[in-house]
């Protein structure tokens, strides 16, 4: 599938990508090699492989990575009821010890977690290993036989090797940096927040109905606020739910009591919502729609406890 092919069905599907995201796609698919996809959260990552899982018509399997995920919760498990319940059955059936162990270890025995059900699948299915940041360095350690080699071991099974290789779409916030292994097993690519035309583009591609004008004012408004030192910096995935709620409320363009009543839809800390009101005087511009109107940043200890203390 070529680039241009990519970016034609990624649109049918409402996803914007751009002509690098494609390539870095089409290289993956083609070298049969993982891509590691870092970049701020919200800007569409985890979305890519769900895309890609329907434009390639095969399943999605997905792994989520938490603080203290291990092998058994993303590789495998023995069924241990089913092992018990099937050494009671046998007890005092003819064969050796070793022969009753070698049944119960089995295939049957096995529960397959995401790891394994993606490389035993006899189609290849989109594997996402999302925010793999969030593990920990042990259980990335544990992966690089899986990125590296399309297998893994079971001590008691023996080394099961993919039947086909699956996509694999490795995700991170960049919550802490990951090791140098896993990169090398990788491709990368970057995926930044949207430039303002192209998150109009997404916009009227995501958002039956919406209007020009109130896509632009979006789109500009969100290029502010990013700009901003909040906690929570607003993603595409906050655009999205503000341009639903805005076009669901019947609101044809942004005043500051739409944005007042909406706010929660972008921020989602409320020191946030206090560092935003302090800014009175540099977003209402934005929301007149004013195209000359370029965004401008805060200094960085520019809030509103900084400003108490300087009145102080």
């Amino acid at each position: 599938m070529t680039t241009r092919d990519l970016c034609g069905k990624f649109g049918e599907r409402g996803y914007v990508v751009d002509e690098d995201f494609a390539t870095a796609l089409e290289l993956m698919l083609a070298l049969e090699k993982p891509l590691l996809i870092e970049g701020p959260a919200g800007v569409g990552k985890t979305e890519s492989a769900k895309v890609l899982a329907d434009v390639l018509g095969t399943r999605l399997i997905r792994l989520q990575c938490y603080e203290g995920l291990d092998a058994a919760s993303a590789l495998y498990e023995w069924n241990y009821p089913k092992q018990l319940l099937r050494i009671r059955l046998t007890e005092g059936a003819p064969g050796s010890t070793l022969e009753r162990e070698a049944e119960i270890f089995s295939e049957a025995f096995l529960l397959k977690r995401p790891l394994l059900e993606a490389i035993t699948q006899e189609t290849a299915p989109v594997l996402l290993i999302d925010e793999i940041d969030r593990a920990d360095e042990a259980f990335e350690a544990f992966l690089l036989e899986l990125l590296g080699e399309f297998q893994v071991s079971i001590p008691e099974f023996g080394t099961v090797k993919a039947r086909s290789h699956p996509a694999v779409i490795v995700t991170s916030n960049r919550s802490r940096e990951l090791s140098d292994a896993l990169r090398r097993r990788c491709l990368y690519h970057w995926l930044e927040y949207p430039a303002r035309e192209r998150e109009v583009e997404i916009l009227r591609a995501r958002v039956p109905g919406i209007d020009l004008r109130l896509a632009e004012q979006i789109a500009h408004f969100m290029e502010f606020l990013r700009a901003q030192p909040f906690e929570k910096v607003p993603g595409v995935a906050e655009s999205l739910d503000w341009a639903l709620a805005l076009v669901r409320l019947h609101e044809a363009a942004l005043d500051e009591r739409t944005l007042e009543l909406t706010r929660g839809c972008i921020l989602k800390v409320q020191h946030d919502w206090e560092l935003l009101q302090a800014q009175r005087l540099r977003y209402v511009p934005l929301l007149g729609g004013t195209s000359g109107t370029e965004p401008a940043a805060l200094e960085p200890d520019y809030g509103i406890g900084s400003v108490r203390a300087r009145r102080g």
